[in-house]
């Protein structure tokens, strides 16, 4: 009966909070989406993908990074959803490149806002997404074993990725998610800008999932995703609470929901 009542709570308390965001930010599931990556991304107009005249809810770096995880996520499921062995040396060494040439491009992209800074080369929207697409991948194929390792009782030792070798058909399915995302069509480009904002809020509530599971040491006690779906959605309302938390403080230093201009 008590955890009865303490699920209850936990799934009134996510709701208020979910709805309390979807009341407050702009209308339209474009517009949702424009709240979470108001969130988390400067989404600078000359810097992101455009659905029309619209830009993307999320900068092309971070379109990148978020259908990259989404995809990678989704790719590990379907190998083995219990799979927490970590990525081998191998397929470490190529995400640790990923994660190094994100910062590079992060870093060069940052000198060009200033006038005169020196930079390597000239940013363009392409590489911000090819650089982001290798960091998605690079976050996910490290969070879903310890994931895996966190929740289940009987986790799979096995790794998705064992080797480099073994990343080459999502590296492939990768490169056709940019194909799509830079032909910038708009019956493309709608799924894909709201897919991206899911990956936010996916990422944010497995890493909260886990957090919520260590605060009260309830990890490695499941057997199926029904009985660990308290905690799923406690890690989604935490997730939303934090992204409501950052418009909140955005939008009253900005007074406006636009992305940042330049110039």
């Amino acid at each position: 009966m008590r955890s009865q009542v303490s699920k209850g709570a936990v799934f009134l308390v996510v709701g208020l909070v979910f709805i309390g965001w979807l009341i407050n930010t702009p209308s339209g599931l474009l517009g949702k989406a424009d709240a979470v990556g108001y969130a988390v991304c400067h989404r600078i107009d000359v810097r992101s993908f455009h659905l029309g005249e619209r830009p993307l809810p999320l900068c092309a770096r971070c379109s990148g990074m978020y259908l990259a995880a989404i995809l990678s996520i989704v790719y590990q499921a379907r190998a083995g959803s219990r799979r927490s062995g970590m990525p081998g040396r191998s397929a470490m060494a190529v995400f640790g490149l990923f994660v190094f040439a994100f910062g590079l491009d992060g870093i060069n992209s940052y000198l060009s806002l200033f006038p005169g800074a020196p930079t390597l080369y000239q940013p363009q929207n392409w590489l911000r997404l090819l650089t982001g697409t290798g960091m998605g991948l690079a976050m996910a194929g490290v969070l879903i074993p310890v994931f895996n390792q966190t929740a289940w009782r009987q986790p799979v030792p096995r790794a998705v990725f064992p080797r480099a070798a073994s990343l080459l058909p999502l590296l492939a399915l990768a490169g056709v998610m940019n194909i799509l995302v830079l032909t910038e069509n708009p019956l493309l480009l709608y799924p894909l800008a709201l897919i991206s904002a899911v990956g936010v809020l996916l990422l944010l509530a497995l890493v909260y999932s886990m957090v919520w599971m260590l605060l009260l040491k309830k990890e490695n006690l499941h057997s199926t995703l029904a009985q660990m779906i308290m905690f799923l959605v406690a890690g989604f309302g935490t997730a939303v609470l934090q992204i409501a938390l950052m418009d909140a403080a955005r939008l009253l230093l900005t007074g406006t929901w636009d992305g940042f201009h330049l110039g």
